[in-house]
């Protein structure tokens, strides 16, 4: 399947600041030693490594950032992970598993593989998955022109840091044909370590035609350590493939998470995502959808809770380039405190892409006088034969509803809890796995319970 590479902005021009701690994590990347590295990624490095310098860091003039403070995650000094955390066990991660979920499990600590907490052994035939940096040893021209091949330069500055400091990920390949019963779960565990660290894993998906897998992506802490996790994921799906892509972040409240999903689907393939923010101090989340075939799905559902001090941010970009296309974009968020949560979703139909079918809702609710929720839903439409539409609402908990609850007995701060879990449910039991769905609905019930309202 060839797959249409997701081109940048034009690029900005040299940014001059004084020098900080963003320039720190920067060089400290940009040093990082690449003996014994194939030629093919050494420049792929050494060309991420000059956007970087050419970029510099977003500014709140930078249209995709007008909302998005970046003071908190530029003061801090991280420095990149070195060597790998080997001194745990399976049963000290028994707390951050989720009770009674049955899949195949990746664990990654502070960005590395951790194969000793990880269980591989039973994977069906036809679905291969290991760690980025073992498939580099074993044979490294296998994965030339992969890294990159969907996501391109990124979207931003973050993306281009990824690239040049990238040091292990997860490989996952279903061969043509695969249908995987169990899901994949993809864990990336953090750990406090003596200095702010962070960590840039690198992933990359392949479907082949009609292949069918469930991948559950967690986000998740020991402890509530100061870091930053910088994470970039590839899919390419072939013809008729089907990927089922659950993404739940329950980071340390000091934590910083950028993420970004970078998704080409070939003709007549369904990528059902659901994403899930509820942990981290500053999180932003980039989710980018390009279409290298008709006919075919694309479904991006969200829910965000964002509590006191916490900034989550979700940012769309689905780009309609072929005919008979259809997204689904329906992001859900729960604000409380002096939170805030930003939402940016573009939606862009060209001119050649009849027949297209797209709709996006964002709804939003405020529990304090001090929450803030900016939301921008786009549809820039250059097609006549479409069917389109998008709207976004941001309210409160209706008077009657709370007075109807503590009528019967109930009291406030639980009568709150049950209606922001009822106007969450929709998103909560699309995940579509039992153990899932009980697991974010209980994390999203306690964070409700300790909110300052």
């Amino acid at each position: 399947m060839s797959a249409q590479a997701l081109k940048q902005d034009p690029p900005m021009a040299a940014v001059v600041h004084e020098p900080g701690p963003f320039d720190s994590w920067r060089s400290s990347e940009l040093s990082r030693t690449s003996a014994g590295e194939p030629e093919w990624l050494a420049a792929v490095r050494a060309a991420a490594a000059e956007r970087v310098q050419t970029q510099g860091a977003p500014t709140s003039k930078s249209e995709g950032w007008r909302y998005t403070g970046l003071r908190a995650l530029l003061e801090q000094d991280f420095a990149p992970v070195d060597e790998p955390l080997t001194a745990l066990l399976p049963e000290d991660i028994d707390d951050v598993l989720a009770p009674g979920l049955d899949a195949h499990r990746v664990v990654m600590v502070n960005g590395r593989f951790a194969p000793e907490l990880s269980a591989l052994a039973d994977l069906p035939a036809g679905l291969r998955v290991s760690s980025l940096r073992a498939e580099l040893a074993r044979d490294a021209s296998a994965l030339a022109g992969r890294i990159g091949a969907v996501a391109g330069e990124g979207a931003h500055v973050f993306a281009s840091l990824n690239t040049a400091g990238l040091d292990d990920g997860m490989v996952l390949a279903a061969d043509r044909g695969t249908v995987a019963e169990k899901p994949v779960e993809l864990l990336h565990l953090s750990v406090g370590m003596d200095e702010p660290r962070v960590a840039q894993p690198r992933h990359l998906i392949t479907l082949g035609d009609g292949a069918q897998v469930t991948l559950i992506e967690r986000y998740a802490s020991l402890g509530d350590a100061l870091y930053c996790t910088n994470a970039l994921v590839e899919i390419q799906l072939g013809r008729d493939a089907v990927l089922r892509h659950r993404r739940i972040q329950v980071e340390s409240a000091s934590a910083f998470h950028l993420s970004g999903v970078y998704l080409s689907q070939g003709a007549n393939s369904r990528y059902d995502g659901i994403n899930v923010g509820i942990g981290a101090r500053w999180a932003r989340t980039d989710l980018v959808t390009r279409f290298s075939g008709e006919h075919a799905e694309c479904d991006l559902q969200g829910l965000y809770l964002a509590g006191d001090k916490q900034l989550l941010d979700y940012h769309l970009d689905v780009r309609h380039g072929l005919p008979r296309c259809t997204s689904r974009e329906n992001f859900k968020g729960v604000v409380h405190g002096k939170g805030k949560a930003v939402f940016d979703g573009l939606v862009y139909v060209a001119k050649d892409a009849q027949q297209t079918d797209a709709e996006m809702s964002n709804r939003n609710l405020l529990l304090s006088q001090n929450a803030e929720v900016d939301t921008k839903p786009q549809l820039e439409i250059y097609a006549d034969d479409v069917k389109c539409s998008h709207g976004t609402t941001v309210g409160q908990i209706e008077p009657e509803m709370l007075f109807y609850l503590r009528s019967r007995g109930i009291p406030e701060a639980l009568a709150r809890r049950m209606l922001c879990l009822g106007f969450a449910e929709e998103i909560i039991d699309a995940l579509g796995h039992a153990a899932l769905e009980a697991y974010v609905s209980d994390v999203v019930g306690r964070r409700l319970e300790a909110a300052a309202i």
